[in-house]
This record gives C-alpha cells, structure tokens and sequence, in this order.
C-alpha cells in the first residue's frame, strides 16, 4: 500500500472517529438530561407526596383525596416512563463509548502502519546506501589495485 493511499486511509479512520466522538458526547448529553429530568419527577414526586391532604391527620375531602392519589400514580406511570428511557439513553451512550473505542484503534492501528512502513522505508535506504558505499569503496580498491599491478608490470 502506497504512502498516499495509508494518509489516505488515516483521514478517513480519523473523519470516522470524529463522528463516532460527536455521537457518543450526543448520547451522552441525552443521557444526562433524562437523567436530570428523571431526578425532577423524583423531587416533585416526593414533594407532591408530602403536602397529602390527609397527611398527618389532616381532614381533607374524599374527592380531594382521590385526586391526590390519581395525580400519584400518573406521576409514578411518567417516573418509570422516564426511568425506561434513560436506561435506553444510557445504552446508546455505552454503544457509542465502544463505537468510539473501535474508531480510536482503527486510528491507531493504522498510524502504526504508517510507522512501521517509514521505519522500513528508512532501514531501505539505508541498506541502499551501505551497499553503494561498499560498491564505491570496492570500485575504489579494484582500481588502485589494477594501478599497482600496471606499475608493477612496467617496471
């Protein structure tokens, strides 16, 4: 694989990571904000249920009573609604923390390619330049020993 077409590949690994980290901050923020709304119900809930009509002995109408405790359980039916979709909001949250573990390895996994084949690029090279600097260096002691040999046979 060219060294184009791993930068290539390393930009796409790194858009896709990009995008995996926008959607898990996304699921996280929508996490917490049902997590606070979950936390509201709870408050007003609990609020709610202390100022009872007939709370420690007060006398409070039948009516006024049932109405408490219908307003109870609604409140209690959108608690557990909200309860369900936090756990379904964290969930994504969590798949999106994998997804993003995912795109970060890619990432990481192909910048150490890219080492791996420059280390190898240069180990190359510098093979190459060893084996020109030898060649040279035999080029050299050939010709100087051919000279000897000319002046010796002229003598």
């Amino acid at each position: 694989m060219s060294s184009t077409a791993l930068r290539t590949l390393i930009e796409q690994a790194e858009t896709e990571r990009d995008a995996a980290l926008a959607r898990m901050l996304q699921a996280d923020e929508a996490a917490r904000q049902a997590r606070s709304q979950a936390e509201q119900l709870h408050a007003y809930r609990e609020d709610y249920r202390r100022r009872a009509p007939a709370l420690n002995g007060r006398s409070a109408s039948i009516e006024l009573v049932r109405c408490h405790q219908g307003f109870m359980q609604r409140l209690d039916q959108a608690i557990e609604q909200q309860r369900g979709q936090l756990q379904r909001l964290e969930q994504q949250a969590a798949d999106q923390r994998a997804v993003l573990l995912e795109r970060e390895v890619r990432v990481a996994s192909v910048k150490k390619l890219m080492e791996r084949r420059a280390q190898e690029a240069q180990r190359q090279a510098a093979r190459v330049e060893q084996r020109q600097t030898d060649e040279s260096a035999l080029r050299g002691s050939f010709t100087r020993n051919s000279e000897m040999g000319a002046l010796m046979r002229k003598h």
